[in-house]
């Protein structure tokens, strides 16, 4: 059972934040060296690599002498901007000794939200690795709102994994890996070194908070995966302070816990962009007729399917399908505003003109602009 990176040529890996700065310390420029050691080494593998680091808030924290992490907006962007400055100082310098240039990519969800910034920001990360350039990103804390933010690092690391279509995500953390419990309280917990992402046992067994530094636990990392795991990339999770673990996981090592795409059923690109939304603007609940149209069929979705339309979203904007218990099943670009949308729903497309007084599509979502979750 050799690691998947041996045979992935395109990776992101994501450091967290107790590991970049040594449980809230101030910054491990020892650490953040050897992983610039291992990453220079994985570039002459011939591997093009993308760098997601946690840290710039809790490098703030120290600058300022906050012991416990605010929970004010405004802080944590004061602690970001102050903290940025020292991460991206560090990156660039260990990986200059090896000749390698970074590049700081701050990112918000708005980003990949608006499809043109998502194409925006897959032009330029795809041009940075054809310049051999290391991209450093991490989520634009500074600017970031409660309603634009992705929440932790893990996310971002595979909507970036997603974004340039890359073979693998690994996520370095100050675990060994995911545990069938939690090890610090069960004796009895085994390492689970492969399993199928996107399994719900997996979810199950990561239950639980994050460290006081960073915002993500083992449940952002298993749901990272399942995400990723959407345009076929695989993704490991190992301590970021095993020996040299980057280099010996290209190498075919087994190492940590690796989670496995089904890479038969890789997403389109534009489905994936969809499926990729973390906030919608809109909520459409369908009937049992429209959701078998849907999921068994792989038809649009029309009017008459709908019983309910919630939100106010516009044409174009992402909105949520879901059947009558509340399950979501999709997501889609919706043809009508929503005020338009309550207008027609129960309705079949025949009627659309005769009700709006104009018709743009007979349907409501399109079905090449709607995915399955």
């Amino acid at each position: 059972m050799p690691s998947i990176l041996a045979k992935s040529r395109c990776l992101v890996v994501k450091v967290g934040s107790s590991l970049v700065t040594n449980e809230g310390q101030g910054l491990d420029t020892q650490a953040i060296a050897h992983w610039a050691d291992q990453i220079a080494r994985l570039k002459e593998m011939g591997k093009q690599v993308l760098l997601v680091s946690s840290g710039a808030i809790a490098e703030g924290m120290q600058r300022l002498g906050w012991k416990k992490r605010p929970h004010a907006l405004h802080e944590l962007q004061a602690a970001a901007a102050v903290g940025q400055m020292g991460l991206v100082q560090v990156y660039e310098t260990c990986f200059r000794k090896h000749g390698l240039h970074t590049a700081q990519v701050l990112l918000t969800h708005e980003d990949l939200a608006d499809r043109a910034r998502y194409l925006n920001a897959r032009s330029t990360l795809r041009t940075l690795l054809a310049l051999n350039v290391i991209p450093v990103i991490n989520e634009n804390d500074t600017v970031v709102t409660e309603e634009i933010k992705f929440g932790d690092n893990d996310t971002l690391g595979a909507l970036v994994t997603n974004l340039v279509e890359a073979d693998a995500l690994v996520i370095m953390t100050d675990q060994k890996g995911l545990y069938s419990a939690d090890p610090r309280k069960d004796p009895h917990a085994r390492l689970i070194q492969e399993a199928r992402a996107g399994d719900p046992e997996l979810e199950k067994m990561a239950g639980g908070a994050g460290s006081a530094i960073g915002r993500g636990g083992m449940l952002t990392k298993v749901l990272a995966a399942k995400r990723a795991a959407r345009s076929g990339a695989h993704t490991v999770i190992a301590w970021g302070r095993e020996p040299d673990v980057l280099v010996r996981l290209a190498k075919g090592e087994l190492i940590g816990t690796q989670l496995l795409a089904d890479e038969t059923n890789k997403v389109a690109a534009r489905k994936k962009w969809l499926a990729d939304h973390l906030q919608v603007r809109g909520r459409l609940v369908l009937d049992a007729g429209a959701v078998r149209a849907l999921v068994e069929e792989g038809k649009s979705l029309l009017p008459i399917g709908v019983v309910e339309a919630s939100g106010d979203f516009g044409r174009g904007e992402v909105v949520a399908c879901v059947d009558e218990a509340g399950r979501e099943i999709a997501r889609g670009l919706a043809n009508y505003d929503a005020s338009e949308t309550r207008r027609i729903l129960r309705q079949p497309s025949s009627r659309i003109e005769a009700i709006l007084g104009y018709v743009d599509e007979p349907e409501l979502i399109h079905r090449d602009n709607l995915v399955l979750l």
